[in-house]
């Protein structure tokens, strides 16, 4: 990697504090970022990085400290200002319009015009010279629901160059992306700092970071920990970094010992919101002792594929079979009594009650069992000797088990989850993106309970956005594309690159023996 040119720092934060009712966001932070490269924050959820960065593009205002960009101090008011100076930022949500197109999206509320009437051919000409300079492979005219993803992000990043910035703040940009695509960014990365763009890249994945970033900045519980050089550090030394603690980064497990059948999905077929199969035609088999995986870009019919397995959304056609027994006409408490663990998606909507306190949350579900139920009400005294023995075993970090679950952190809500979901027992467990939002540290914990319910004989069904994870967490891996399950590997026959021409659609043939 070449180094970056040492010139003046194009920003600087010194001091910077930024205070919430009763947390400290970040605590006296100095950051200095060089002009041309590509610099990258790591840190822990909740470490302030999101905080620091909504200072720098004047969504907060800090509550000490100064800014400067080329060595001259600058209060930011808000975004208007932010991206006047030349910084813009691509989060990791996108903020495009389906409908329009990758011209409309990238000039909107920027259109060049005269008297009120957009100057089209001027409009055009500015973004396909954009597109150009910093070889962005877009066709202006085509509208972004038919773009990959990785095309979406790209009309992102163009919007912010379109307007001038200088400085590009990119929050999480390889999360939803293929191998393929991740490539393909890292190369658009490289020609923007070629061109002399200074690019603050925000991420949880190290060894991403390791490969673009020249400098990289470690922010924990607030505080700056200090500044490498990428060449001269190594994934171990981040991650301690960031945790305060040893992490083992690899996930070790044993050769599975598979048992009886858990979960059979025949010719599977499912609605999606539009009334379009988003589920077709899937089969698939999860054995007792073993980690299936689904891999796939977000929005190739995991979530509906989960709901259909769950009892939350209705089986056009198909079968789906646990242990044996046919559950199309079976409720979601149904097929949970057939000792079914669920770790959702979206744990704030499908997986706790947040107004709720974590005792209550940790027996949702199971608080009609004899032991935490009387004629005349609940058994107090079993649930929270239940919940306090959970707290302890699954390492959820607390005050108190009578505060709402909405007060603990992501990392420690997931636990709360999990903990609840092992402790019925379940023989087949279903997992949708289990780490998606948790920190390292909390992502080691998640990982070691499935790897250990697979070791004690349960079946687990893992979905993640994240192929990393699926690869080291699975005994087998599923390619799931526009709804189907286009492949199956062992993880151990197969590179990410490719597996991610299947997650692509690049690649569609169905190997022998998938869902066998």
């Amino acid at each position: 990697m070449d180094n970056p040119k040492m010139e003046v720092s194009i920003v600087q934060l010194r001091g910077i504090t930024k205070r919430f009712p009763g947390l400290v966001a970040n605590d006296s932070i100095n950051l200095e970022v060089t002009r041309g490269e590509i610099h990258a924050i790591v840190g822990e959820n909740g470490a302030g990085k999101s905080t620091l960065m909504k200072i720098l593009t004047g969504l907060y205002q800090p509550d000490g400290g100064e800014i400067y960009l080329n060595g001259t101090r600058v209060e930011i008011s808000g975004p208007r200002q932010a991206i006047g100076l030349g910084i813009g930022m691509v989060h990791q949500h996108f903020m495009l319009i389906p409908r329009f197109t990758v011209l409309e999206n990238i000039i909107l509320g920027s259109e060049p015009a005269r008297r009120g009437v957009l100057k089209d051919k001027e409009a055009r000409g500015l973004v396909e010279e954009l597109c150009r300079r910093y070889d962005f492979k877009l066709e202006s005219q085509v509208r972004v629901w038919d773009l990959s993803v990785g095309q979406q992000q790209r009309v992102e990043i163009l919007k912010v160059l379109y307007r001038g910035a200088e400085i590009l703040i990119l929050d999480e940009p390889t999360a939803v992306l293929a191998p393929q695509e991740v490539r393909e960014l890292f190369v658009n990365l490289r020609n923007l700092k070629g061109q002399g763009k200074t690019i603050i890249f925000i991420s949880h994945k190290l060894d991403e970071v390791l490969e673009i970033a020249d400098r990289i900045s470690v922010l924990r519980r607030g505080r700056m920990v200090g500044t490498v050089m990428a060449k001269e550090t190594d994934k171990r030394q981040l991650s301690e970094m960031m945790v305060g603690r040893p992490v083992f980064l690899k996930t070790e497990k044993s050769q599975p010992r598979v048992g009886e059948e858990r979960l059979k999905v025949k010719d599977l077929t499912v609605l999606g919101n539009l009334g379009r199969p988003a589920v077709r035609q899937v089969n698939l088999t999860i054995l007792a002792g073993e980690i299936y995986g689904i891999a796939g870009i977000e929005g190739n019919g995991q979530s509906e594929l989960i709901e259909a397995l769950m009892g939350l959304r209705k089986i056009l056609s198909g079968q789906v079979l646990i242990k044996g027994q046919l559950t199309s006409d079976k409720s979601v408490q149904e097929i949970r009594a057939l000792g079914v663990g669920y770790v959702p998606e979206d744990r704030h909507r499908r997986g706790l009650i947040l107004p709720m306190m974590v005792w209550e949350n940790a027996v949702l579900g199971l608080h009609r069992l004899r032991d935490f139920s009387r004629p005349t009400g609940l058994n107090f005294k079993n649930i929270f000797a239940h919940t306090n023995r959970l707290v302890r075993e699954f390492d959820i970090r607390l005050g108190s088990v009578d505060l709402p679950v909405r007060n603990l952190s992501g990392g420690n809500q997931q636990k709360v989850i999990l903990a609840r979901e092992m402790s019925r027992d379940p023989g087949l467990i279903i997992a949708s993106q289990p780490t998606r939002g948790l920190d390292i540290g909390a992502t080691e914990f998640v990982h070691q309970q499935l790897i250990k319910a697979r070791e004690q004989g349960r079946a687990v069904l893992v979905v993640s956005a994240d192929l990393e994870e699926v690869l080291s967490l699975s005994d087998r891996v599923g390619v799931i594309y526009n709804g189907e399950i286009v492949a199956e590997f062992r993880p151990e026959e197969v590179t990410p690159e490719e597996i991610g021409h299947y997650m692509l659609g690049t690649k569609s043939l169905l190997r022998e023996g998938v869902g066998a």
